[in-house]
């Protein structure tokens, strides 16, 4: 009973408080001095309350109490604050990144034999649609992460790669695995948004097909500790797949017996600083597995790549010159002769401002010989009997990061044509999602 006297005399307190303040303030007087003040009497102590008056107040209690407690508790909305997202295990959900990049070219080409040899390529006069690459990566735990690539195109879907990646792997170590482009020289590895060029370059569709080196297989790389950055890969993979393999078993239906009848490429990167403006990144690479012309048959391709960036970080400026080079040796047994050959391109871009760059390309591709210099016993390119030159120039303009329009102009002079292919292309790429930054 005691707290509803409290509770009654409080209620009178801020009453009277109220009402006091709803009172007009009277006129400031002058202060008087102060004066000692006697302590105030403490008020008189309630009456006891008998117990039939504490029965019947309890009652009362308990009767207001009752209709309340079959009401479920009230909710409050926040205007402000959205639901906490689901958790599995107490750790936030987690989405993954995704984009969607276009690419598309109007094209022409002044004869119908072009010689393109990459699978995202402009192949005909008029509009061409490259692709529709899906991209899709998350870190999925604190120990692996996933990262995927569907291709879309006029005639179908293709899983371009899907792989894993480990995260945290002792004494510098990263492994791979899945379906993935391995990473033999510059190119290979790399996206067709992340070119400087509208087109692949001849030697990657030459050696290992239109769609560049992949396969599915596994992948181990170790940084070392040198005092400068140098990177050791391993990848073990199938060697067949259409167009992705074609110095080795290609689209042949080779049942896989033994470790020999795997694809297996080696990769060292090491880059250097060079000064606070210049890098450089120097690779050498080699990939080693069966060809289909006969069981025991084999190819090996070596390769170097150099990257070579000026970009002057000392003074505020947009501009930046990147010189790219990249030079394969192929060596191919077939049935009683040994093939050689040697493709390289060269490519020099230049940044003019933020949006503007300028770009020039020369690729050179000899004739597959044998050991005696004899030509045309290449069975997947019999024709090539002479060498083959290309040069292209071209300009991009990034009207912001999320879209980039170019123009591009190319001679191809193969000497087992009668006259030169000229070439021109207006492409736009367009990025919609989340896009991580290009590697260096």
């Amino acid at each position: 009973m005691r707290w509803k006297l409290a509770t009654v005399t409080a209620l009178g307190h801020l009453a009277l408080t109220a009402a006091v303040r709803a009172q007009p303030a009277a006129p400031a007087e002058p202060a008087a001095p102060a004066e000692p003040v006697a302590p105030s009497e403490p008020p008189p102590a309630p009456a006891p309350a008998s117990d039939d008056e504490i029965q019947a107040a309890l009652a009362a209690d308990a009767a207001a109490a009752a209709p309340a407690a079959e009401l479920p508790p009230p909710t409050q909305a926040s205007p402000t604050l959205e639901p906490a997202p689901a958790t599995v295990s107490g750790a936030p959900s987690l989405n993954p990144d995704i984009a969607v990049i276009l690419d598309t070219a109007l094209a022409y080409f002044s004869e119908d034999e072009n010689l393109q040899t990459g699978g995202h390529d402009p192949t005909a006069t008029g509009f061409n649609l490259q692709q529709l690459e899906l991209a899709i990566g998350a870190a999925v735990d604190p120990y692996f992460r996933f990262d995927g690539n569907l291709v879309f195109s006029q005639f179908g879907v293709e899983l371009e790669e899907a792989y894993g990646t480990t995260l945290g792997l002792p004494a510098r170590l990263q492994a791979r695995f899945g379906q993935f482009l391995h990473r033999f020289g510059r190119i290979n590895a790399t996206h067709l948004h992340a070119w400087n060029f509208v087109d692949q370059p001849f030697a990657v569709g030459r050696v290992f097909g239109g769609e560049g080196g992949r396969g599915l297989g596994v992948e181990l790389s170790w940084l070392s500790p040198l005092p400068w950055y140098a990177e050791l890969v391993l990848t073990a993979m199938q060697a067949d797949g259409e167009g992705t393999a074609r110095s080795f078993y290609g689209d042949a239906e080779v049942s896989v017996e033994g470790p020999a009848d795997l694809l297996y490429v080696t990769a060292l990167e090491q880059f250097f600083p060079l000064s606070d403006d210049w890098s450089c990144l120097w690779g050498l690479s080699a990939a080693l597995g069966p060809n289909a012309t006969g069981r025991d048959n084999r190819t090996d391709v070596y390769g170097t790549d150099l990257y070579l960036k000026y970009r002057p970080v000392t003074r505020e400026s947009q501009q930046a010159i990147a010189l790219q080079t990249e030079v394969f040796y192929r060596r191919r047994q077939i049935p009683d002769q040994v093939l050689q050959d040697v493709s390289l391109y060269s490519e020099l871009a230049v940044q003019l401002t933020k949006r503007w760059a300028v770009a020039g390309r020369y690729e050179f591709g000899s004739p597959a010989v044998d050991l005696d210099g004899d030509t045309g016993l290449d069975p997947l390119d019999p024709e090539w009997v002479e060498a083959r030159q290309r040069v292209a120039l071209n300009a991009s303009f990034w009207p912001s990061e999320f879209s980039r329009l170019r123009l591009q102009g190319s001679y191809d002079a193969a000497g087992w044509l009668d006259r030169g292919v000229w070439a021109t292309f207006l492409a736009v790429e367009l990025v919609a999602g989340a896009h991580g930054a290009h590697s260096f």
